[in-house]
């Protein structure tokens, strides 16, 4: 689950991690009011979405009037915000940040991730902040400086320590520093974090260690844990059809491909991605209905994925297991019914009550369905229709 920046900042504020006085808005023309109310020279007014590349798309901007910060916050409200990783339809704005623009001496960045490797969290740190930790480690991997902990211990202050000096901190800075790393470090074990980013933690030109920008993301599994966390859910934020499909158990994400999938199990639906990509289609999306779905939840899983208007076909590729074939025939036919096939759908079925479920599908004798020997065979069908 991810969370706005703005609800990152809270979190951190909670736990004594320093930033500067903030407020949020849903209208353009509070944003005068909170720039007066921050008392400062100079204001950043932040667009608040679940996207990167905020600045570059005109989203992050400075200003020095509240009449300044009217007019921007009104038009990030009003105009989607299209970006490298939006895509050219965008995304809508519901919420500025404004914030006191503090004047930068120099940027840093932290962050906690789960090391798969190593099996445990580590805490990377680098004095090449305010810039995508990816380009850092692509160009200069030396600068990133790093500690793993137990997720039992935790971080401890030794560690924290080395890693202030190791990024050029010294003095009560690198005490501040030390101290926010701890704070950071802590946060990500207590709340289930998958990502706990500062970026940039910043030393100001009256020597002050401060954050200004945080992302936190966290593990869904863990959730029911932090009824605090889960608050602050933003639905706006999601897919709606990834919404949907968690109401009936449904593994979706949506891509950017023609193709729907419809797979039990989340290995078999990696290879059915790549099989599609082997013979030339695109993915259209992952969907793993997994082993107890439904009738009701396979039929919804067709009405998810024929939501989708890029989909020009579907591949349904199931082996049964616990997921029998019959109760995949069976939901084929009602979606059929109930939903309508506009596009070509493949199937290709083995497994557990395989032969009855292909004579069901024989006897239904649904014109949009093709039938499939093997994976091989139901790729090129599939792609041949796109």
């Amino acid at each position: 689950m991810k969370i706005h920046e703005y609800q990152a900042r809270s979190i951190m504020a909670a736990v004594g991690i320093p930033i500067p006085p903030s407020e949020v808005v849903d209208r353009g023309e509070d944003a005068a009011k909170v720039f007066k109310k921050i008392g400062s020279k100079q204001v950043v007014v932040k667009a608040q979405v679940h996207a990167g590349g905020r600045g570059k798309a005109g989203y992050v901007k400075l200003v020095g009037t509240a009449d300044e910060a009217a007019q921007h916050a009104t038009r990030m409200l009003r105009e989607p915000m299209v970006s490298v990783q939006t895509g050219p339809q965008g995304v809508k704005v519901r919420k500025v940040l404004l914030a006191d623009a503090v004047e930068i001496a120099k940027e840093y960045y932290l962050g906690v991730v789960l090391d798969r490797a190593k099996r445990v969290p580590v805490l990377m740190a680098s004095a090449e902040g305010g810039v995508e930790i990816e380009e850092v480690a692509k160009k200069h991997p030396d600068a990133i400086k790093k500690a793993w902990f137990h997720p039992h211990l935790g971080l401890q202050k030794f560690q924290t320590d080395a890693l202030a000096s190791q990024i050029g901190l010294s003095g009560d800075k690198a005490k501040a520093a030390s101290d926010i790393m701890l704070k950071l470090g802590k946060l990500f074990l207590d709340k289930d974090c998958s990502i706990a980013e500062i970026n940039p933690l910043v030393e100001t030109k009256d020597g002050r260690i401060l954050a200004l920008d945080a992302k936190f993301n966290f593990d869904d599994n863990g959730l029911f844990r932090h009824a605090d966390i889960m608050e602050m859910f933003d639905p706006a934020e999601e897919n709606p059809n990834e919404l949907r499909a968690k109401e009936f158990n449904l593994s979706y994400i949506a891509l950017d491909g023609n193709i729907g999938c419809l797979v039990n199990g989340a290995g078999l639906a990696m290879a059915t991605m790549d099989i599609i990509k082997l013979h030339g289609g695109e993915p259209a999306n992952f969907l793993d209905v997994g082993g107890s779905v439904t009738p009701e939840g396979a039929v919804e899983a067709f009405r998810i994925i024929l939501s989708d208007s890029r989909v020009k076909a579907i591949l349904v590729n199931i082996f049964g297991g616990i997921a029998k074939c019959d109760v995949i025939a069976d939901a084929l036919i009602k979606a059929a019914k109930e939903v309508g096939f506009k596009v070509p759908v493949v199937v290709r079925l083995e497994g557990t009550n395989v032969e009855i479920a292909r004579k069901m599908l024989k006897d239904a004798a649904i014109p949009q369905l093709h039938a499939a020997t093997d994976l091989t065979d139901a790729a090129k069908k599939v792609c041949s229709f796109v």
